[in-house]
């Protein structure tokens, strides 16, 4: 297989979610979560709460598509007509035939309403079944149980906490690494996974 090239434009679609390549021109409609629900990045690497962070947040996110590094998605949700986040595939490694999947985050309404696992469908059958990858890793602040029981519901297993790896927005932070292999999403998840949301 080819190595990954994120410079291709990619949209995931199913029945309920779009996610088309996130684009600096989003900056207006993300901007409301940014300025009316700072709390969604309380447990992010890079805070997104305020204009100037997000505007920097989506630079950022850019640069690194551009570079290869990551491809960062805008999330549309179809049951209500609305933009409701964004997510990411990132440190793509073409060596091990690896990715993680994360910087994910969405406006309060659409927490808990299957949007997440929506995303995530689509996300895992881009990398297990078109790019042939053979591990999809996610990390996360270990004590953000919310994000940690949304990845354990969608199959993730957990392996280990990493101490103190990285900085956080308020000093260090823990991270606990989750996973799924591609033998896992071929024998069981793809399909459990699948039969939660209805339908892709």
């Amino acid at each position: 297989m080819a190595p990954v090239d994120f410079s291709r434009e990619l949209l995931l679609e199913n029945n309920r979610v779009l996610l088309r390549p996130l684009e600096e021109t989003d900056l207006a409609q993300l901007l409301h979560f940014s300025l009316e629900e700072p709390e969604l990045w309380q447990y992010s690497l890079i805070s997104a709460a305020g204009r100037e962070s997000l505007e920097k947040y989506i630079q950022i996110a850019s640069k690194d598509r551009n570079e290869n590094r990551s491809y960062p998605f805008l999330v549309y949700d179809k049951a209500t007509g609305e933009v409701a986040g964004s997510t990411r595939f990132y440190d793509y490694q073409p060596m091990h035939n690896t990715i993680q999947l994360g910087y994910t985050w969405y406006g309060k309404k659409f927490q808990g309403t299957g949007l997440n696992k929506n995303c995530k469908y689509l996300m895992l059958e881009q990398a297990f079944d078109t790019w042939k990858l053979d591990r999809v890793e996610f990390r996360a602040d270990n004590n953000n149980l919310r994000s940690i029981a949304a990845m354990k519901s969608i199959g993730c297993t957990p392996e280990g906490v990493l101490r103190s790896n990285c900085a956080g927005l308020e000093g260090r932070r823990d991270s606990i690494v989750l996973s799924i292999l591609k033998h896992e999403w071929e024998q069981s998840i793809k399909e459990n996974l699948k039969s939660q949301i209805g339908t892709a």
